[in-house]
């Protein structure tokens, strides 16, 4: 009687022992998640700023009217360009016929 009594003793002080064994274990790991929450690294102080549509949109609607402006001055400055030939065409010839028109004058024709 005394064996299965010495084994139900033994199975206590160990139950007993693995129950002290088990709090330490939680007792360090709740010491270790306080070092660990009051070491914790300094978060980022920078402040991330909103998405401003109103500013976009501005900056869009300028760009906008920026290349319609350059786009109206650029047409403007080829067709003078293209008035700028014809008008020299233009002068050329009437030079031409009337150093022409000169010469007969000259010679009594």
């Amino acid at each position: 009687m005394s064996d299965p009594l010495a084994k139900a003793e033994a199975a206590v002080t160990e139950a007993t022992s693995n129950t002290d064994l088990v709090q330490q274990i939680v007792i360090a790991l709740q010491v270790q998640q306080a070092l660990n929450g009051s070491q914790q690294q300094p978060s980022c102080q920078h402040q991330q700023s909103q998405f401003d549509t109103k500013k976009w949109l501005t900056i869009g609607g300028l760009a906008c009217v920026g290349a319609c402006v350059a786009c109206a001055l650029a047409f403007a400055f080829a067709l003078a360009s293209i008035a700028l030939a014809i008008g020299g065409t233009c002068a050329t010839a009437c030079l031409l016929v009337l150093r022409s028109m000169w010469r007969d004058f000259q010679r009594g024709r």
